[in-house]
């Protein structure tokens, strides 16, 4: 499958700084991608650069198999919420709506309600929206970013500063848009736990270099309980293990072999590694939680 969107080494900076240094992303129609960092990574001025709010310093990005300058003739396909939603607080909902669908050149019968009904707010009626909750004026902004029927919607924080029903909230509205609608996302976001609710496909960010590339799949197996074997001899361990009926292992380093089965037979392991020869210098069962994991990527607590 094609990519929708990908970027060829996307850079941008300021001054002598690179706030964003040669990203290399990819993501699929359908994708709902998460792309994580800490605040001041540069995540949002990665959004702005592939929203065509801000130019490149260096590379590019594909849009849709267009690149280049090409790739911007496809940005009315691409609906944004980055940053504060744009809205006004004196106006309610709809009237917010109805600004958004004149300025995109929408006309159709409906189109207001039906978005406003997607997001959860088809009963606010003329309720203004400086009385709306947080978590409702981020609902609003994706009604908004709805406007025009995109086929990729980007959002930057959507959940930051919600409550957890607010999170609950945005959360099942961007999954019932992916699953009904087929509306690809990207989600940026500091909360690894939360996203891991919903996205797909991961990017994560660290001082503006792109750390990883992942699937749900590999993010979750990175963090599934498992015994980690130290030894002297990876190779002949190997040999050993999959003599004792063990398949689903994997060599991390030149001494680290990540055991996924039979995780209470580790005395039986290191007796039968040392009756073959090999010795075990440490053994251990180790099941890391996700946000552990992203810590540990990205350099440990002090960076978030």
């Amino acid at each position: 499958m094609k990519d929708l969107l990908s970027t060829n080494g996307l850079t941008k900076k300021f001054g002598r700084h690179k706030v964003v240094n040669a990203v290399n992303i990819h993501i699929r129609q359908g994708d709902i991608y998460g792309l994580i960092g800490r605040n001041g990574a540069g995540k949002t001025t990665i959004l702005k650069m592939i929203s065509g709010l801000a130019a490149p310093t260096e590379g590019d990005f594909s849009l849709f198999g267009k690149s280049g300058k090409a790739a911007y003739q496809y940005m009315s396909r691409i609906g944004t919420l980055i940053e504060a939603p744009g809205i006004y607080p004196n106006m309610s909902a709809y009237e917010n709506m109805k600004l958004k669908c004149i300025a995109m050149g929408v006309r159709k019968q409906g189109v207001i309600e039906e978005l406003l009904n997607t997001v959860g707010l088809g009963t606010v009626g003329k309720k203004k929206v400086k009385n709306f909750s947080l978590g409702m004026k981020q609902r609003l902004g994706i009604a908004l970013a709805l406007v025009g029927d995109p086929d990729l919607v980007i959002l930057d924080e959507p959940i930051n500063g919600l409550d957890p029903q607010g999170i609950a909230e945005v959360r099942e509205t961007l999954f019932k848009l992916n699953k009904e609608k087929n509306i690809t996302f990207i989600i940026s976001s500091h909360i690894l736990e939360e996203l891991s609710k919903i996205a797909t496909n991961y990017g994560i960010i660290h001082d503006g270099v792109l750390i990883k590339e992942m699937t749900r799949e590999e993010l979750l197996a990175e963090c599934s309980e498992r015994i980690e074997l130290k030894t002297d001899d990876t190779g002949k361990a190997c040999t050993v293990l999959e003599n004792m009926g063990i398949h689903q292992y994997k060599v991390v380093d030149a001494d680290t072999i990540q055991i996924f089965e039979r995780l209470n037979d580790g005395g039986s392991i290191t007796m039968t590694l040392a009756e073959n020869g090999v010795k075990t210098v440490g053994i251990t069962i180790k099941n890391e939680a996700l946000e552990d994991y992203y810590l540990n990527l990205t350099g440990g607590a002090s960076n978030v």
